[in-house]
Protein backbone atom coordinates (compact mmCIF):
# COMPACT_ATOMS: atom_id res chain seq x y z
CA UNK A 1 0.00 0.00 0.00
CA UNK A 2 1.39 3.37 -1.04
CA UNK A 3 1.23 6.42 1.21
CA UNK A 4 -1.69 8.81 1.16
CA UNK A 5 -1.99 11.50 -0.06
CA UNK A 6 -1.15 10.10 -3.49
CA UNK A 7 -0.30 12.89 -5.96
CA UNK A 8 0.07 11.83 -9.60
CA UNK A 9 0.80 13.86 -12.73
CA UNK A 10 -0.40 12.76 -16.18
CA UNK A 11 1.51 14.71 -18.80
CA UNK A 12 -0.50 13.34 -21.74
CA UNK A 13 1.01 14.28 -25.15
CA UNK A 14 3.30 16.99 -23.80
CA UNK A 15 7.07 17.44 -23.48
CA UNK A 16 9.93 16.15 -25.59
CA UNK A 17 12.77 14.19 -23.98
CA UNK A 18 14.82 17.34 -23.36
CA UNK A 19 11.80 19.15 -21.89
CA UNK A 20 11.07 16.14 -19.68
CA UNK A 21 14.61 16.14 -18.28
CA UNK A 22 14.49 19.88 -17.60
CA UNK A 23 11.07 19.62 -15.91
CA UNK A 24 11.99 16.65 -13.74
CA UNK A 25 15.29 18.14 -12.62
CA UNK A 26 13.44 21.22 -11.39
CA UNK A 27 10.63 19.17 -9.82
CA UNK A 28 13.11 16.92 -8.00
CA UNK A 29 14.74 19.93 -6.34
CA UNK A 30 11.36 21.47 -5.44
CA UNK A 31 10.01 18.36 -3.70
CA UNK A 32 13.25 17.02 -2.25
CA UNK A 33 12.67 15.81 1.27
CA UNK A 34 8.89 15.35 0.89
CA UNK A 35 8.35 11.91 2.38
CA UNK A 36 4.83 11.86 3.81
CA UNK A 37 3.04 11.25 0.50
CA UNK A 38 3.42 9.34 -2.74
CA UNK A 39 4.46 11.32 -5.84
CA UNK A 40 4.19 9.96 -9.38
CA UNK A 41 4.62 11.37 -12.89
CA UNK A 42 3.61 9.81 -16.20
CA UNK A 43 5.53 11.37 -19.11
CA UNK A 44 5.05 10.27 -22.76
CA UNK A 45 6.51 6.92 -23.85
CA UNK A 46 9.48 8.57 -25.61
CA UNK A 47 10.62 10.16 -22.34
CA UNK A 48 10.20 7.18 -20.00
CA UNK A 49 13.71 5.76 -20.35
CA UNK A 50 15.44 9.06 -19.56
CA UNK A 51 12.90 9.87 -16.85
CA UNK A 52 13.51 6.49 -15.22
CA UNK A 53 17.25 7.14 -14.99
CA UNK A 54 16.69 10.64 -13.63
CA UNK A 55 14.16 9.57 -11.00
CA UNK A 56 16.03 6.50 -9.77
CA UNK A 57 16.63 6.74 -6.01
CA UNK A 58 14.41 9.85 -5.82
CA UNK A 59 11.09 10.32 -4.01
CA UNK A 60 9.20 10.49 -7.33
CA UNK A 61 7.78 7.31 -8.87
CA UNK A 62 7.53 6.78 -12.63
CA UNK A 63 4.29 5.81 -14.34
CA UNK A 64 3.14 5.24 -17.91
CA UNK A 65 0.02 6.58 -19.59
CA UNK A 66 -1.11 3.31 -21.17
CA UNK A 67 0.01 -0.21 -22.20
CA UNK A 68 -1.23 -3.18 -24.19
CA UNK A 69 -2.42 -6.50 -22.76
CA UNK A 70 -0.14 -8.80 -24.79
CA UNK A 71 3.51 -9.47 -23.97
CA UNK A 72 4.76 -9.05 -27.55
CA UNK A 73 3.66 -9.41 -31.14
CA UNK A 74 2.41 -7.67 -34.25
CA UNK A 75 0.77 -4.74 -32.46
CA UNK A 76 2.10 -1.70 -34.27
CA UNK A 77 2.38 1.35 -32.02
CA UNK A 78 1.75 -0.51 -28.76
CA UNK A 79 3.87 -0.85 -25.61
CA UNK A 80 4.12 -3.90 -23.33
CA UNK A 81 4.32 -4.17 -19.56
CA UNK A 82 7.87 -5.56 -19.78
CA UNK A 83 8.96 -2.50 -21.75
CA UNK A 84 7.57 -0.25 -19.01
CA UNK A 85 9.15 -2.26 -16.21
CA UNK A 86 12.59 -2.20 -17.82
CA UNK A 87 12.67 1.61 -17.87
CA UNK A 88 11.60 1.88 -14.23
CA UNK A 89 7.81 2.27 -14.29
CA UNK A 90 5.92 1.24 -11.16
CA UNK A 91 2.49 2.46 -12.27
CA UNK A 92 0.37 2.53 -15.42
CA UNK A 93 -2.73 4.65 -16.07
CA UNK A 94 -5.48 2.55 -17.69
CA UNK A 95 -8.93 3.41 -18.99
CA UNK A 96 -8.40 7.17 -19.03
CA UNK A 97 -11.46 8.89 -20.51
CA UNK A 98 -9.39 10.03 -23.49
CA UNK A 99 -8.49 6.39 -24.21
CA UNK A 100 -12.15 5.44 -23.88
CA UNK A 101 -13.74 8.26 -25.85
CA UNK A 102 -11.10 9.27 -28.42
CA UNK A 103 -9.56 5.85 -29.05
CA UNK A 104 -12.61 3.69 -28.45
CA UNK A 105 -11.24 1.46 -25.70
CA UNK A 106 -13.94 -0.78 -24.21
CA UNK A 107 -14.32 -1.96 -20.63
CA UNK A 108 -13.31 -5.44 -21.84
CA UNK A 109 -10.00 -4.18 -23.28
CA UNK A 110 -9.32 -2.14 -20.15
CA UNK A 111 -9.99 -5.22 -17.99
CA UNK A 112 -7.42 -7.22 -19.98
CA UNK A 113 -4.88 -4.43 -19.48
CA UNK A 114 -5.55 -4.28 -15.73
CA UNK A 115 -5.03 -8.05 -15.44
CA UNK A 116 -1.79 -7.94 -17.43
CA UNK A 117 -0.42 -5.03 -15.38
CA UNK A 118 -1.15 -6.90 -12.13
CA UNK A 119 0.36 -10.11 -13.49
CA UNK A 120 3.57 -8.23 -14.31
CA UNK A 121 3.78 -6.34 -11.01
CA UNK A 122 2.74 -2.90 -12.24
CA UNK A 123 0.20 -0.97 -10.17
CA UNK A 124 -2.76 -0.01 -12.39
CA UNK A 125 -4.46 3.35 -11.94
CA UNK A 126 -7.93 2.55 -13.28
CA UNK A 127 -9.83 5.65 -14.42
CA UNK A 128 -13.61 5.88 -14.20
CA UNK A 129 -15.99 8.77 -14.72
CA UNK A 130 -19.19 10.02 -16.30
CA UNK A 131 -19.87 12.33 -19.24
CA UNK A 132 -21.84 15.55 -18.73
CA UNK A 133 -25.09 14.18 -20.17
CA UNK A 134 -24.81 11.13 -17.93
CA UNK A 135 -24.42 13.36 -14.87
CA UNK A 136 -27.36 15.53 -15.95
CA UNK A 137 -29.49 12.39 -16.40
CA UNK A 138 -28.68 11.18 -12.88
CA UNK A 139 -26.61 8.23 -14.13
CA UNK A 140 -23.34 8.89 -12.27
CA UNK A 141 -23.46 5.86 -9.99
CA UNK A 142 -24.82 3.57 -12.71
CA UNK A 143 -22.01 4.52 -15.13
CA UNK A 144 -19.25 4.23 -12.54
CA UNK A 145 -20.55 0.96 -11.13
CA UNK A 146 -20.48 -0.59 -14.61
CA UNK A 147 -16.95 0.72 -15.29
CA UNK A 148 -15.78 -0.73 -11.97
CA UNK A 149 -17.51 -4.08 -12.42
CA UNK A 150 -16.27 -4.52 -15.99
CA UNK A 151 -12.81 -3.06 -15.41
CA UNK A 152 -12.21 -5.26 -12.35
CA UNK A 153 -13.99 -8.35 -13.67
CA UNK A 154 -12.61 -11.72 -12.48
CA UNK A 155 -10.17 -10.11 -10.03
CA UNK A 156 -9.63 -11.18 -6.42
CA UNK A 157 -9.62 -9.06 -3.28
CA UNK A 158 -5.80 -9.30 -3.28
CA UNK A 159 -5.74 -7.98 -6.85
CA UNK A 160 -8.00 -5.05 -6.02
CA UNK A 161 -5.85 -4.14 -3.01
CA UNK A 162 -3.07 -3.50 -5.56
CA UNK A 163 -5.16 -1.22 -7.78
CA UNK A 164 -5.67 2.54 -7.49
CA UNK A 165 -8.92 4.01 -8.84
CA UNK A 166 -9.05 7.53 -10.28
CA UNK A 167 -12.43 9.26 -10.50
CA UNK A 168 -12.35 11.66 -13.42
CA UNK A 169 -15.64 13.26 -14.42
CA UNK A 170 -15.20 13.53 -18.20
CA UNK A 171 -16.78 16.99 -18.27
CA UNK A 172 -14.11 18.33 -15.88
CA UNK A 173 -11.01 17.12 -17.74
CA UNK A 174 -9.09 19.96 -19.35
CA UNK A 175 -12.14 22.22 -19.25
CA UNK A 176 -11.28 24.29 -16.19
CA UNK A 177 -14.46 22.96 -14.57
CA UNK A 178 -14.03 20.96 -11.40
CA UNK A 179 -16.52 18.84 -9.54
CA UNK A 180 -17.19 20.52 -6.21
CA UNK A 181 -15.26 18.91 -3.36
CA UNK A 182 -18.63 17.76 -1.99
CA UNK A 183 -19.65 16.12 -5.29
CA UNK A 184 -16.25 14.49 -5.71
CA UNK A 185 -16.29 13.24 -2.11
CA UNK A 186 -19.75 11.72 -2.63
CA UNK A 187 -18.62 9.78 -5.71
CA UNK A 188 -15.42 8.67 -3.93
CA UNK A 189 -17.56 7.30 -1.10
CA UNK A 190 -19.67 5.41 -3.65
CA UNK A 191 -16.51 3.90 -5.20
CA UNK A 192 -15.15 2.87 -1.80
CA UNK A 193 -18.54 1.37 -0.86
CA UNK A 194 -18.61 -0.52 -4.18
CA UNK A 195 -15.12 -1.95 -3.63
CA UNK A 196 -16.18 -3.02 -0.14
CA UNK A 197 -19.44 -4.61 -1.34
CA UNK A 198 -17.92 -6.43 -4.35
CA UNK A 199 -14.43 -7.29 -3.08
CA UNK A 200 -14.61 -6.82 0.73
CA UNK A 201 -11.89 -4.14 0.49
CA UNK A 202 -12.08 -1.94 3.58
CA UNK A 203 -12.45 1.81 3.06
CA UNK A 204 -9.05 2.66 4.50
CA UNK A 205 -7.32 0.07 2.29
CA UNK A 206 -8.40 1.61 -1.03
CA UNK A 207 -6.80 4.61 -2.73
CA UNK A 208 -9.21 6.74 -4.79
CA UNK A 209 -7.82 9.75 -6.65
CA UNK A 210 -9.74 12.73 -8.04
CA UNK A 211 -8.86 14.02 -11.50
CA UNK A 212 -10.36 16.94 -13.38
CA UNK A 213 -8.77 20.40 -13.58
CA UNK A 214 -6.88 20.06 -10.27
CA UNK A 215 -4.82 23.20 -9.56
CA UNK A 216 -2.87 24.76 -6.68
CA UNK A 217 -5.97 26.86 -5.95
CA UNK A 218 -8.38 23.95 -5.39
CA UNK A 219 -6.15 21.19 -4.01
CA UNK A 220 -6.74 22.03 -0.35
CA UNK A 221 -10.54 22.00 -0.67
CA UNK A 222 -10.41 18.62 -2.38
CA UNK A 223 -7.95 17.01 0.00
CA UNK A 224 -9.91 18.16 3.06
CA UNK A 225 -12.62 15.68 2.09
CA UNK A 226 -12.61 12.37 3.93
CA UNK A 227 -12.92 10.00 0.96
CA UNK A 228 -10.44 11.74 -1.39
CA UNK A 229 -7.05 10.04 -1.02
CA UNK A 230 -5.16 11.99 -3.67
CA UNK A 231 -5.33 13.52 -7.12
CA UNK A 232 -4.48 12.74 -10.74
CA UNK A 233 -3.31 16.07 -12.15
CA UNK A 234 -3.27 16.94 -15.86
CA UNK A 235 -2.27 20.39 -17.11
CA UNK A 236 -0.99 21.72 -13.78
CA UNK A 237 1.52 18.84 -13.54
CA UNK A 238 3.38 20.23 -16.58
CA UNK A 239 4.67 23.15 -14.47
CA UNK A 240 7.21 22.06 -11.82
CA UNK A 241 6.26 25.04 -9.65
CA UNK A 242 2.50 24.45 -9.85
CA UNK A 243 2.84 20.69 -9.42
CA UNK A 244 5.14 21.12 -6.41
CA UNK A 245 2.54 23.41 -4.81
CA UNK A 246 -0.08 20.72 -5.32
CA UNK A 247 2.26 18.06 -3.90
CA UNK A 248 3.05 20.18 -0.84
CA UNK A 249 -0.50 21.46 -0.28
Amino acid sequence: MYKKPFIAGNWKMHKTVSETIETLEELKSLVKGVSDRTIMVAPPFTSLSDAGKLLKDSNIFLGAQNMYFEDKGAYTGEISADMLLEVGCKFVILGHSERRHIFGESDEIINKKVKKALQKGLTPILCVGEKLEERENGMVEEVIEKQLEMGLKSLTKEDVLNIIVAYEPVWAIGTGKTASPEDANSVHKFIKDSLKNIFSVEEDKSIILYGGSVKPGNIVGLMEKHFIDGVLVGGASLSPVDFSKIIKF
